[in-house]
């Protein structure tokens, strides 16, 4: 072979190799300038693909909630080519009743929904990971996250607003002449507000509901008042004494000048039955209602609702606060990729379309102010409740784990004095036999 023809052949081979160099280039899946979402078959970095993950999600919630979860699990599934999900959704008592049996065996999902009654039960018994690291910056208030700490670290990142206060039916209260509820209102305005209505109200309606044998509706007078909740820290029993006998004396002696309903027209009522709502019967001018359930109310009695935040005493009163959240397992094998997901949950715009007011007003105001131009009144009462609820509010004080017996005591034991069957004075005394010995029985654990 000449000198010539070897330097030709040479200079094809350095041109074909430079063309397959080209052309790997070309296909190459990311060049690190899209910043689209990993593909698990994409080569990372460090030369090895991106691994598949499946995460295990679970939550509780009607039927609109989990058509609008998964909808948004499809498209963080697109956008984050590599993960899956499994995903289990159930009613509110198959839930719970799920997570103690997954909690037992360790094998709690990946993600899973909580709620501000459990959270501190299930991170105290280190079931719950510490989510503190993850970016809240610029989606959640820094003060909110503050109070929603347990013991210095963040449990679960919060999906909504959430809030407690009354209900009332403008119109009805309007036309009757009746002064409506004002905002800051106090305990004695409200039971002024009781026995106006029954003045101006024809036979057979009311101005508010026998509350009383309902021990949150005592505990919102109590802590009004500056004193601490009936359950302190989950374990110890507080009831006042003093108070109690004030706040029962009153719906005693409203039941006697009929100023709220009798006994068997209370126990008939059922909340968001059209027939047999307190409100929505037209039986009862008030009700009580939180961010997230108001709505129910404004679809049954459409223009006619009214919210006003509970009735406060010296320390404020009813509560505002976020209550339900996303969790990870500390025993999840995908911890990283599943803070990534919670993180997107409540950032991504897309996803905010997607999910709406499922889970009550998004925690993520930009993502709020995105729904907020298609909204209806019965979206937006729900914000209403809370805007009027927030200057006032007190912490959120729900029964703890263990205290289940004793709530339906308390239920059982003032059911009986509405009914006549037995004394103020003996419902006492059973009341606090139980929540002295549920203290115990707790304490000892």
């Amino acid at each position: 072979m000449t000198k010539a023809s070897k330097k030709s052949k040479w200079r094809l081979g350095l041109t074909l190799l430079t063309v397959a160099l080209a052309l790997a280039g070309c296909s190459g899946g990311n060049n690190g300038e899209g910043g689209g979402a990993p593909n698990a078959n994409d080569e990372g970095s460090g030369g090895s693909a991106v691994k598949p993950v499946n995460l295990k999600i679970m939550w509780w919630g009607p039927d609109a909630r989990h058509q609008a979860t998964l909808k948004a699990l499809d498209l963080y599934s697109k956008q984050t080519t590599n993960v899956t999900f499994t995903p289990e959704y159930l009613a509110w008592d198959a839930f719970w009743t799920k997570l103690a049996t997954l909690a037992a065996s360790k094998s709690m999902t990946d993600v899973l929904q909580m709620d501000g009654a459990y959270i501190q039960d299930y991170a105290k018994r280190g079931l719950l990971e510490d989510l503190s690291d993850i970016d809240l910056s610029g989606i959640v208030d820094s003060k909110l996250i503050e109070k929603l700490k347990i013991d210095g670290k963040l449990y679960g990142i919060p999906l909504s607003h959430n809030g407690t206060g009354l209900a009332y039916n403008k119109a009805d209260l309007e036309a009757a002449g009746i002064t409506l509820p004002a905002k800051d209102w106090t305990w004695d305005d409200y039971f002024a507000f009781a026995k106006e209505a029954r003045a101006k109200l024809p036979e057979g309606k009311y101005g508010i509901a026998d509350n009383s044998a309902g021990w949150d509706w005592f505990q919102f007078y109590q802590t009004s008042q500056g004193k601490d909740p009936i359950m302190v820290d989950g374990v110890k029993f507080n009831l006042d004494k003093d108070l109690w006998f004030q706040f029962q004396q009153t719906y005693e002696q409203f039941r006697k000048d009929k100023i709220v309903p009798p006994a068997q027209v209370q126990s008939a009522f059922k909340e968001n039955d059209p027939k047999a709502d307190p409100m929505a019967s037209g039986t009862v001018m008030t009700r009580t209602a939180t961010v997230g359930s108001v709505s129910v109310l404004e679809g049954m009695l459409p223009g006619k609702v009214g919210v006003v935040n509970n009735p406060t005493g010296p320390s404020g009163g009813g509560w505002a606060q976020a209550t339900i959240f996303l969790s990870v397992s500390s025993s999840s094998k995908n911890k990283e990729e599943a803070k990534q997901f919670v993180r997107w949950f409540i950032s991504d715009k897309e996803a905010g379309q997607a999910l709406g007011m499922t889970r009550g007003i998004p925690i993520n105001e930009e993502i709020y102010k995105e729904l907020e131009p298609t909204m209806t009144k019965m979206d937006t009462i729900g914000k209403d409740l809370l805007n009027t609820a927030l200057d006032k509010a007190l912490p959120f004080y729900p029964a703890p784990p263990g205290w289940e017996d004793f709530v339906k005591t308390y239920q059982t034991e003032m059911e009986s004095v509405m009914f006549g069957k037995q004394s103020l004075e003996k419902a006492y005394e059973n009341i606090v036999e139980k929540g002295q010995e549920t203290e115990e029985k707790l304490s000892k654990k």
